[in-house]
């Protein structure tokens, strides 16, 4: 039968040479050994496949059971006269068991974790890991992927981490290590040319093979933000790579003479810091485009000689319509917008519109004209709104010229959200990006727009995977900081804010949040320090709003009326959004409601974006209470959001175990009487609402009154619904979705994904098994 299983393999570290030494001891230990190992599987329902030896083979049904099961043999067989060395690796995987004998792949993975284990360490693999993530007594730290024998894939492992378990030094495991396997990062080619001004041509050859790469599913490329924060850098290529934790890097240099180019490119392998491979181009100019192409195929072949099989197409780049001549003036446009000052962007849109004169239909310059208009607008270089209409009919245009192309969907997705408030359709385009080439503004983008949800884990999920590709990109640390804004995490923000700042002073927008965070973690003075010291050359209205909002908090009148007064004053000025954001945020602070509702009508006359973020603001908490608010904001891509309590989040709320205990059986009998879980907007919010207790308590009981976070806990009795429902005759002419929509389940993502992490199955699998019964 196959079946979803822990796999545990165990072995005794040192035992041949023990019964060599004295074999009546050794016969002592094994004892102790099995009366313990037979005695804890007893105890959290493990089965017992095989001793071989000093080794052993277990499974289990759940994979909270096999790790504390592992947790209380290491305690015990260190315990007494007689420590006992035990190595222990644990897998969650698929396997054939036909009642006496285990077969499958998880057999091989949990057999090679061990096998790097050291004595009193209990390692598990990812996919187990992943199991633990509600249980907060059982952490857990990385050590990095693994290469395993006839494994394909590189495998995660973690070590348990408790005050008497072994942690392994990484120093001291196998060397089949590997920080990130399948990983490359394309550092920026060097200009060998005799003039500076050939630059353009370095660099975007550097970003055309990077684009290239990305084609390969199986293959993980750094992008080009964090590639190029390296350049110009004097650091060895070996730490490099270990900071980008890439198992491979991709260096080179070109040099231009008249009409020929001399492309020079090699791998380096990081860990042993040696170049694998080098070879030198020599092609003309007028053959650019077959060029890349073919230095892009030869990387991508010597990559996978070097790191195993991937798929790779017979073309990496095609060959665009615009003229080589066009097409080297893009890369100087590019090159001049990127450098990001006023100077130098009016310069780059200025060669792009010619482009588009002796080629419209180049989808990539019109594209480039849009990303110089929002530069400019964002920068502060013409007025936003200004910026941004102009920018557009440039975006429209090269989605008229290539509606699939993976930037075109991107931006479709902004609009959809941001300008349209459709919410469906933005995850369209996003799954079309997904499908075509999930590069990292994809992950980026997903984590902006799934917080509007309030689905923070799947966020944290995107953002996460956006800090592997882009780890030293600003927006992504700034992303990964709101996300712990918006759960209430202000420590956690606050660090992710400061390294976004770190790696671009220029980002704004961390820095308002920055002080958001301070103000929310009750570091008032740090706060007013903060905003009194920004950067001279930050806007000067952020500075006015910050010092604004800690004078109202530290009741300074006439100071917070001088600073009301000057955000006032630039609704009339092109920085219109952020003055009333800023207002919203004063006059709530000082329960100034009617104003504030004034200034929200304000922003939805103008359809400003940031009015999707006012309900998820932990600083705003007080208006969900306000009457007309929540319907002020109806038709914007959320549920309504409503607090039964004016306590903020920053105001740590304990549950005594009597009143933690008493909420427990309230809310379980909420559940079971008046089934709130089969709403799918249902929001934790609405739930502590219906029990008439702050979010925050709320949160607490779910956590340690249940051990679930809330869409744990939620999904759990949605999939209770779902099974009782899907096996009634009655509805068989039903699809499985259908019945998980009736259910509460809002995504088809979500129901498969939580569906199997608890049944073990796929739901279509599952249903084939009850129609056979």
């Amino acid at each position: 039968m196959r079946q979803l299983a822990a796999i545990m393999f165990t072995d005794i570290v040192g035992y041949t040479s023990i019964m060599q030494n004295d074999e009546s001891h050794g016969m002592r230990i094994r004892a102790k050994h099995r009366e313990i190992f037979e005695a804890q599987h007893a105890a959290l329902n493990g089965n017992i496949i095989q001793y071989f030896g000093d080794g052993t083979l277990s499974i289990f049904k759940s994979a909270v059971e096999a790790v504390s099961c592992a947790i209380d043999m290491q305690q015990s067989f260190i315990e007494g006269d007689m420590s006992i060395q035990v190595r222990i690796g644990i897998h969650l995987g698929d396997i054939l068991y036909d009642g006496t004998e285990v077969f499958g792949d998880g057999v091989n993975v949990a057999s090679r974790i061990e096998s790097i284990s050291t004595p009193g360490s209990v390692l598990v693999s990812d996919q187990l890991n992943r199991e633990l993530k509600s249980h907060p007594h059982l952490k857990t730290i990385s050590l990095g992927s693994f290469n395993f024998k006839n494994v394909l894939e590189p495998i995660e492992v973690f070590a348990l981490n408790k005050d008497f378990l072994n942690i392994p030094d990484l120093r001291n495991l196998s060397n089949s290590l590997s920080v990130s396997d399948k990983s490359v990062a394309v550092l920026p080619f060097e200009n060998i040319s005799p003039s500076d001004e050939h630059e353009y041509l370095s660099d975007g050859m550097t970003e055309e093979i990077i684009s290239a790469l990305t084609k390969i599913k199986e293959l993980k490329v750094t992008s080009r933000t964090s590639s190029f924060h390296f350049k110009s850098k004097n650091l060895d290529l070996k730490e490099i790579g270990e900071l980008l934790k890439v198992s491979t890097l991709i260096v080179g240099s070109v040099r231009l003479a008249g009409n020929m180019m001399r492309v020079s490119t090699q791998l380096v392998d990081v860990s042993d810091d040696v170049s694998i491979w080098s070879e030198t181009f020599d092609r003309s100019l007028d053959n650019i485009f077959s060029v890349q192409d073919e230095i892009s195929i030869r990387i991508a072949d010597k990559l996978r000689e070097h790191l195993g099989h991937f798929n790779i197409e017979n073309h990496l780049i095609n060959k665009p319509n615009v003229s080589v001549n066009g097409y080297t003036e893009y890369l100087k446009s590019r090159y001049l917008i990127l450098k990001m000052n006023a100077t130098d962007i009016d310069r780059g849109l200025a060669i792009l519109k010619e482009v588009i004169k002796a080629s419209p239909e180049y989808v990539y310059a019109y594209l480039g004209i849009h990303m110089g208009y929002v530069l400019k607008g964002s920068l502060g270089f013409m007025k936003s709104e200004l910026a941004f209409s102009e920018g557009q009919k440039y975006l429209e245009k090269a989605i008229e010229l290539d509606e699939d192309l993976p930037e075109c969907q991107l931006q479709q997705a902004w609009i959809s959200i941001f300008q349209k408030w459709d919410l469906d359709a933005a995850y369209k385009h996003l799954e079309k990006v997904h499908d075509a080439n999930p590069f990292v503004d994809y992950y980026q983008t997903m984590a902006s727009i799934i917080v509007i949800e309030r689905n923070y884990d799947a966020a944290t999920n995107y953002i996460n995977t956006a800090l592997k590709l882009d780890p030293f990109s600003n927006i992504t640390h700034h992303l990964k900081g709101f996300i712990h804004y918006l759960q209430g995490d202000f420590e956690e923000a606050i660090s992710f804010y400061k390294k976004s700042i770190d790696l671009n002073p220029s980002a704004e927008v961390s820095y308002l949040e920055l002080g958001q965070a301070l103000i929310l973690s009750n570091r008032i003075d740090d706060a007013l320090n903060h905003f009194k010291n920004l950067p001279k050359e930050t806007d000067q209205l952020l500075k006015i709003g910050g010092i604004t909002l800690v004078n109202i908090i530290l009741e300074k009148k006439a100071a917070a009326d001088d600073g009301l007064s000057k955000l006032r004053d630039a609704l009339d000025s092109p920085h219109l959004e952020r003055a009333l954001y800023f207002l919203i945020l004063c006059e709530t602070l000082r329960e100034n409601f009617d104003q504030v509702i004034t200034y929200v009508k304000q922003a939805i006359s103008y359809r400003l974006p940031m009015l999707l973020f006012l309900k998820v603001d932990p600083i705003l908490q007080p208006l969900y209470e306000v009457s007309g608010f929540t319907e002020l904001l109806k038709d914007t891509p959320t549920k309504k959001s409503r607090v039964s309590s004016k306590t903020r989040t920053y105001k740590k709320a304990l549950l005594k175990p009597t009143l933690l205990e008493r909420y427990r059986k309230e809310l379980s009998k909420l559940m079971n009487s008046e089934f709130p879980f089969l709403d799918p907007f249902l929001t934790l919010r609405d739930l502590s609402e219906q029990m008439g207790i702050p979010a925050n308590h709320m949160s607490q009981l779910l956590n340690q009154g249940f051990d679930k976070n809330f869409s744990e806990f939620v999904n759990t009795y949605r999939l209770n619904h779902f099974i009782e429902h899907i096996r009634k005759p009655e509805n068989e002419h039903f699809t499985l979705l259908a019945v998980a929509y009736e259910s509460g389940f809002n995504s088809k993502t979500v129901f498969n994904n939580f569906f199997k992490k608890v049944m073990g199955t796929t739901p279509s699998e599952y249903l084939k098994s009850i129609r056979t019964q």
